[in-house]
């Protein structure tokens, strides 16, 4: 009864009189049965009490209750019985109570005061200054790490599922979510951070048991997580508790599609004999999803400055797929595909990436239209010397063959060697006639884009008429007397070269002159006088080789090949080859405006350190293990170098990483103590490179040489 009074009375004074209270009296009155065991028979107990009690009983009191007794034990109880008649038995009521007696108190004692102890009292300052020097005041013990996750989450048109792990090295697809959780034995006045190698931090979100920081995975570098602590009472700083080891973030791309057509042959020729319709096939795969495949064809039509495009997109029909093999069948005849038209055509594909997808598109495969039906026209122009040519004589040519002449001087018959230095030479004509008509020279008696004056008897002088061909001297005349028919059809025939018709010098800047190569020309004027010089180069190469001295045209046929070079680099026309058009640029909107927000990262700069640049900022930081305090340009060189290892443990790996925890606590202007620094100075002294070591033995010889050149003076 005294136990489920006090388990009612201690539970009374904390919940009040309820239910919870009631119990627990129920429970202390069965704890109080189950240890005094009322139900069991203290006989027993009731003797050895007796036998304590009076010692006069001997401990004979079990012979009562024994049926058969011997002679002794009868005169034992006899001798028994007249010593203790007058014994009085002590009273065992209260024995063992004092125990529940105390607790009973102890327990109405809280019932009493705990309400008492809840209501607030005004606060004494001297008496808390007196429990403040009785009880010093006990320092509150910093928090400590107990667990980090870090939860992936790939991007949602991967369809990847999430996961979650303990390892906080991230290798994850670009665009996956980040998140971290961090736990602590307490996060009351804690801020934990997120850190990179340049010491930018980011706050972490407290939660109730724990900091969360999520984040989006762009490209690759290191971090490493940070927890500050501030102590209850006062304004001191935040005091670094917890510093981790740095982790790497690796970025993997989302691949652009991949496209393996089944032809290999770029160039090919269609003829009138061959089917109408071109079949292509290609194998199309992506790391997740291709959502469109299409073939994108340009026809080409006309020639010269009179080209006209048509181009024509053909989708695939199978869409949304990881491989697949597909063909598609060009049906020529619904392109108007005609004899000396071209077929340029690619394959494209477009992934699901979001929210810009990648784009793929394989090499352009040409489809030429072969025209039988008409000549070339450099076969025309060397018909005379070479029947139906395979190619019409570049400059390039003309110096193989003079070259090839030139080594076989000594293996061919003097007649049969000038044959063909004269058959080149004539190589050289044709093709300084043809680079003529660009620069306005429709005759051949101008040299180099000069005419030649007439002489003294009238008749202009053909420089080479001694050693060309009997029927050059007929085309000059045939040229020469056209250019006369021409100028009496036009009626503006000059009858006195002195004395100009007024209308003619009218009409002079309007109208096309067909003598004057300086005005009948194409190109600018650096590219008209490179033009001009390399036909004076083929003047002198082709004067030489008529003359049978095809080492002095050498050296003038290859200048010539540098001048055409030169000008081609010059004057050089583009033709649409395919497809795409880019946007106009909007010049007054973009232009100086200085935004780079749609410049690739083709255009990022990147700098590189040497090793001797490193070994400079190595022995820099080892000489700041020493100082007391750094200054702001000292720690920026410790952030330098703490930056420039980051980078090698990126690309090359270091298994050590504790030296760069060390470098950002000193950058931050944290001190380091002793083992810190020993440990730092120790890591570091590898990467300062190479020190030269003086010994005994060398600095005796220093000792020597001096004095030897001491004694030589």
């Amino acid at each position: 009864v005294l136990l489920a009074l006090s388990a009612y009375s201690l539970v009374a004074a904390v919940t009040g009189h309820s239910g919870w209270a009631l119990s627990a009296g129920i429970m202390g009155l069965g704890l109080g049965v189950w240890f005094s065991k009322p139900y069991q028979n203290k006989g027993l107990q009731a003797i050895r009490l007796i036998h304590r009690a009076v010692g006069e009983a001997e401990y004979s009191l079990p012979l009562l209750t024994k049926p058969n007794l011997n002679m002794a034990e009868q005169l034992q109880l006899e001798r028994l019985g007249e010593r203790i008649e007058r014994v009085q038995l002590p009273t065992v009521v209260w024995h063992q109570l004092s125990g529940y007696l105390v607790g009973l108190a102890i327990a109405l004692g809280l019932y009493a005061e705990l309400p008492l102890l809840r209501q607030p009292t005004p606060t004494i300052p001297h008496r808390q200054a007196i429990m403040a020097s009785i009880l010093p005041e006990r320092q509150p013990l910093p928090p400590t790490f107990t667990t980090a996750q870090l939860q992936i989450e790939p991007p949602a048109y991967t369809h990847l599922p999430r996961r979650e792990t303990a390892d906080l090295n991230a290798v994850a697809l670009v665009g996956s979510q980040l998140t971290w959780r961090v736990q602590f034995s307490q996060h009351a006045r804690l801020s934990v951070r997120l850190v990179n190698t340049r010491g930018e931090e980011r706050a972490f979100t407290n939660k109730t048991n724990h900091a969360e920081y999520h984040d989006r995975l762009t490209n690759a570098g290191l971090y490493a997580i940070r927890a500050y602590w501030r102590k209850p009472g006062g304004n001191r700083p935040d005091t670094l508790v917890y510093q981790s080891d740095f982790y790497h973030l690796e970025a993997q791309p989302d691949l652009a599609p991949k496209i393996e057509p089944a032809s290999k042959e770029l160039y090919r020729f269609h003829t009138l004999k061959d089917p109408a319709t071109l079949t292509v096939g290609a194998t199309i795969s992506d790391d997740f999803l291709v959502t469109q495949a299409f073939i994108i064809a340009t026809v080409a039509r006309g020639s010269g400055e009179n080209v006209k495009f048509r181009e024509v997109k053909f989708p695939l029909g199978q869409s949304n797929f990881r491989q697949a093999r597909l063909t598609k069948t060009i049906d020529l005849n619904t392109l108007n595909f005609a004899p000396g038209d071209e077929l340029y055509y690619y394959w494209a594909a477009i992934d699901n990436r979001q929210p810009e997808p990648n784009f793929t598109k394989s090499d352009t495969y040409f489809l030429v239209y072969k025209d039988t039906t008409s000549a070339e026209e450099g076969t025309l122009a060397t018909m005379a010397v070479n029947i139906m040519p395979a190619y019409f004589r570049s400059q390039r040519q003309i110096v193989i063959d003079t070259e090839k002449l030139i080594a076989r001087r000594g293996k061919l018959a003097p007649k049969a060697f000038n044959s063909q230095s004269n058959e080149i030479g004539y190589d050289q004509k044709v093709l300084r006639l043809r680079y003529g008509q660009f620069m306005g020279e429709e005759f051949e008696t101008s040299a180099g884009g000069g005419h030649v004056e007439a002489g003294a008897d009238g008749d202009k002088n053909d420089p080479l008429e001694g050693f060309v061909h009997a029927h050059d001297k007929g085309e000059a005349d045939h040229a020469e007397t056209a250019h006369k028919d021409d100028e009496h059809e036009h009626g503006h025939g000059p009858q006195n070269p002195d004395k100009q018709d007024p209308v003619a010098a009218l009409m002079e800047q309007y109208v096309h002159a067909h003598d004057n190569a300086e005005t009948n020309t194409f190109h600018e004027v650096s590219t008209r006088a490179l033009l001009k010089m390399s036909l004076e180069e083929m003047w002198q190469s082709e004067l030489h080789l008529r003359l049978y001295e095809p080492e002095k045209a050498l050296p003038f046929a290859l200048k010539a090949l540098e001048y055409l070079k030169l000008s081609q680099q010059k004057a050089r026309s583009y033709v649409k080859k395919t497809g795409f058009d880019p946007p106009p640029i909007k010049e007054k909107e973009t232009r100086g405006s200085g935004d780079l927000k749609n410049i690739t990262a083709t255009f990022d700069q990147h700098r590189s350190y040497t090793q001797a640049r490193v070994d400079v900022l190595v022995a820099d930081v080892l000489g700041y293990l020493t100082l007391p305090q750094l200054t702001a340009g000292q720690r920026a060189t410790v952030q330098q170098l703490g930056t420039i290892l980051a980078n090698q443990i990126v690309n090359s790996g270091l298994p050590n990483w504790s030296v760069l925890t060390a470098l950002q606590k000193l950058a931050g202007g944290k001190p380091l103590s002793k083992r810190e620094k020993t440990q730092l100075a120790a890591k570091l002294y590898p990467l300062a490179g190479a020190s030269e070591r003086v010994g005994s033995g060398s600095i005796g010889n220093r000792n020597l040489e001096r004095k030897f050149w001491r004694q030589l003076r």
